[in-house]
């Protein structure tokens, strides 16, 4: 594949069609003494412009993740200082300076997760329309095999509770579909990885957060005597060094993100120039014709020689009875929708 001269999409093939705009441009001429390329086998692949493969939201999905992940790095250095003022308090007391170290560092922290709630907000409205678009270009590699609608491909990833696993259920249906070699060759290594990560970080937000919640509320209250306040600043310094490792894996899971796109937007083009399945065996593996094009009696089509590819001796000689038979009287009924090679919905998996 090279970029289209249109639309900029890494998505022409060698006949020379993009499978993003539709549009047929000339192909980049061969090395010197080497022969033209073959033509490719699926030409008329998808419809004119039907998959959405276009590069322009990717990259600026891309280089927000990016953003992001400083962000996060900057959280961490924000949670780290606040650590060791926290550890400061409680080796030298609150008097002095340490009290306004604390302040210092809890200022630190945050101006930094401000920023980070910025990008994440833009990050997320990005990731919720190319994570639609990708569902949607699934549903046309191989429509009616996935669990959700494609309304879920944005909500899911909002919805409280099953935000937690809704959105791997859709990524695995759009993956299975866009791979190019059958739902069974789809990669899970890096898509497992990147969402065993962010599902950990989420944890341990939700712990940091609680405990820093439940110290500060004690040291807070009115009738607090101060008996157990080196405990309770103590959970506080737990609660920074827990929300600082959170903070790592949450940039992790960012660096893996940006990855997980190229390598889906990378399935889908292929997917997209390969075009719809063949339907039948090629017409050199047929038996021989007899008029009209219809297949002699007693042979049955295929892509050898012997039981299958030649001349059906016993009771399956002759012309085949059943509902099937009588020619042009009768002709053979579609396949089933549940022979999609993709399967059909949950079941298919």
């Amino acid at each position: 594949m090279y970029p289209c001269g249109r639309c900029r999409a890494a998505a022409v093939g060698p006949d020379g069609r993009c499978a993003a705009c539709g549009s047929y441009q000339q192909q980049p001429a061969p090395p010197m003494g080497m022969p033209p390329a073959p033509p490719y086998p699926y030409a008329a692949a998808m419809p004119v412009g039907a998959a959405d493969l276009r590069r322009g939201l990717r990259i600026a999905l891309s280089v927000m993740l990016s953003v992001s992940v400083v962000a996060l790095l900057l959280v961490f250095w924000a949670r780290t200082e606040q650590r060791s003022a926290i550890q400061t308090v409680i080796d030298d007391g609150v008097g002095g300076g340490a009290a306004n170290g604390a302040e210092d560092a809890d200022g630190y922290v945050m101006a930094a997760q401000l920023f980070y709630f910025l990008t994440l907000a833009v990050t997320s409205a990005l990731w919720a329309v190319w994570f639609r678009r990708a569902r949607l270009n699934a549903e046309l590699f191989a429509p009616g095999t996935h669990r959700m609608g494609t309304g879920w491909a944005a909500g899911a990833w909002f919805t409280p509770v099953v935000n937690l696993w809704f959105p791997k259920q859709i990524v695995n249906d759009i993956y299975r579909a866009s791979a190019p070699a059958g739902p069974q060759s789809a990669p899970k290594g890096l898509l497992n990885t990147w969402w065993s990560l962010w599902i950990g970080s989420f944890a341990l937000n939700m712990v940091s957060t609680v405990m820093a919640a439940s110290a500060g509320a004690r040291l807070r209250s009115r009738n607090y005597d101060g008996s157990t306040w080196q405990n309770d600043v103590d959970a506080l310094k737990s609660a920074a060094n827990l929300a600082g490792f959170a903070a790592l894996l949450t940039a992790a899971a960012g660096v893996l993100a940006i990855f997980v796109v190229r390598q889906l937007a990378r399935l889908q083009e292929q997917r997209a120039l390969m075009g719809p399945a063949p339907m039948g065996p090629p017409m050199g593996a047929m038996g021989p014709m007899g008029p009209m094009g219809v297949p002699m009696p007693g042979q049955m089509p295929g892509p050898m020689g012997g039981p299958m590819g030649g001349p059906v001796a016993g009771p399956m000689a002759g012309p085949m009875a059943g509902p099937m038979a009588g020619g042009w009287g009768n002709p053979p009924h579609p396949p089933h929708p549940s022979q999609n090679p993709y399967g059909n919905g949950p079941a298919g998996y």
